[in-house]
């Protein structure tokens, strides 16, 4: 004779219920320190330069370039409105540890971030979490309800 499989218990399933909306919670903060990050970004990438002045292409407007050390200059905007955010999340045996990512989507962001052997760099990525992490230490500082 087998015996009868026993139900799982009230504290099992209540434990359960808190850990699964903790991770809800930590998954929540996440998107939230990444929005963080984004507003930050387009704060760091608006505003005028101090760079040379140069033709806009096809055009007869002109623009302030950014000077070497500043974030770059929106000519087009492209730099500024292509950015993809995600939470990246990871599960131990210690618990969970969150991500929020921020990337350009444009190819060029790497080159005007490091420099090339033609043009001095235009960082800006130090600068976008140095002004987001204020906001992200808040974020992450709030107690769990």
């Amino acid at each position: 004779m087998t015996a009868p499989k026993k139900a799982p218990g009230k504290l099992k399933i209540a434990v359960d219920e808190t850990v699964q909306k903790l991770n809800q919670e930590v998954a929540s903060r996440g998107v939230r320190a990444t929005n963080a990050l984004r507003n930050a970004e387009l704060e760091v990438l608006r505003g005028q330069r101090s760079g040379r002045v140069y033709r806009k292409p096809h055009s007869k407007a002109r623009y302030t370039a950014s000077a070497p050390g500043e974030p770059p200059a929106r000519r087009t905007g492209m730099l500024r409105m292509n950015w993809n955010g995600t939470v990246e999340s990871a599960s131990s045996g210690a618990g969970i540890r969150v991500s929020a990512v921020l990337e350009s989507q444009e190819k060029y962001s790497v080159y005007l971030e490091n420099g090339t052997r033609h043009m001095a760099a235009r960082p800006f990525q130090q600068e976008i979490a140095d002004k987001a992490a204020p906001e992200i230490k808040r974020i992450y500082s709030e107690k769990y309800k």
